[in-house]
């Protein structure tokens, strides 16, 4: 019997769906509210060559031309389609940000896993390059490398100037601060006596991490997901802001509001039907606050309290 058709698995996922769904259930207003955004701008994501109605170079008409037909809200500095950018610029952006926590999650938490668990020397050396890198600001940092790094980068472009230098920087420099927690929750669980059973009956490393470390630090790492997602979402956006991030013509909300900063500075009624600057601006919020809420719903539900009645 296969492993799919065993009913021990089946009944499993049946629980664990029936928990997700009761979970939903009770998920207050907020949290419904970051869920669903968060879907609004995965699907942006996904669909983008679908959803949008022209290409995110295409220009279309004159520099800051109103919104009409043709462009739903209107054109930026150069003629391209707003809204299209704004729908390219979620794939790209979002894009990029889940690529770097995901691998900032892969490599902060196997050593931060490995360290509390084997400790002694591999523990010693692998904190102190971590406090080496902590005490260096992230955004000055991934500046420096993005600078030298992006004058000679020998892969491929697929999503602007430097993708790849921009995603293993910035992974590296997320990925101490998975360390720290993947470390300190993991030596709370590395001294309990089911992983000292484990250990007497012979298991391997690998069981012992993936077995009894990591479902017993899941819930924080999952809370920590978020907000890593967050920050680096708000790093890419800077960066691209200051000119060294994702490169145009690539749609990018970051540089969105860099290429239109100047239209902040005229008065209102120069310009009355398009608030350019704040289109982007407003969806970096938005998914930041969206996933705040989902991230503070779990977090609350995983800490064990519960609302008084």
């Amino acid at each position: 019997m296969t492993e799919a058709a065993n009913p021990r698995t089946i009944k499993a996922r049946r629980t664990v769906l029936q928990n997700l769904l009761r979970a939903l259930k009770t998920a207050p207003i907020s949290a419904w509210f970051g869920i669903i955004v968060i879907l609004i701008y995965a699907f942006a994501a996904l669909f983008a060559p679908w959803i949008a109605p022209h290409g995110e170079a295409d220009i279309l008409g004159k520099a800051y031309q109103p919104a009409g037909e043709t462009c739903w809200l209107g054109c930026d500095q150069i003629g391209r389609d707003i809204y299209s950018r704004l729908i390219y610029g979620a794939r790209n952006t979002i894009g990029i940000a889940l690529i770097t926590t995901l691998l900032s999650f892969f490599v902060g938490a196997t050593l931060g896993v490995l360290a509390a668990l084997k400790r002694g020397w591999l523990d010693q050396s692998i904190s102190r390059v971590v406090d080496a890198f902590l005490a260096i600001p992230v955004l000055i940092f991934a500046l420096m490398m993005l600078a030298v790094m992006g004058k000679n980068n020998p892969w491929p472009n697929v999503f602007g100037a430097f993708p790849l230098n921009l995603i293993v920087i910035l992974a590296l420099l997320d990925a101490t601060r998975v360390f720290r927690l993947s470390r300190a929750v993991a030596l709370n669980v590395a001294v309990m006596d089911y992983v000292e059973s484990a250990k007497l009956r012979g298991e391997g490393i690998g069981w012992t991490v993936f077995k009894e470390i990591v479902p017993n630090i899941l819930p924080p790492l999952v809370t920590e997901f978020g907000l890593r997602f967050c920050f680096v979402f708000l790093t890419i956006a800077a960066l691209s802001f200051l000119g060294v991030g994702i490169q145009p013509p690539t749609a990018d909300w970051g540089s969105m509001v860099a290429e239109n900063k100047s239209l902040i500075n005229f008065p209102v009624r120069t310009f009355p039907y398009i608030p350019v600057p704040f289109y982007p601006a407003g969806a970096i919020a938005l998914l930041t606050v969206a996933v705040n809420f989902v991230v503070d719903w779990v977090l609350h539900r995983t800490s064990g309290l519960r609302d008084g009645k």
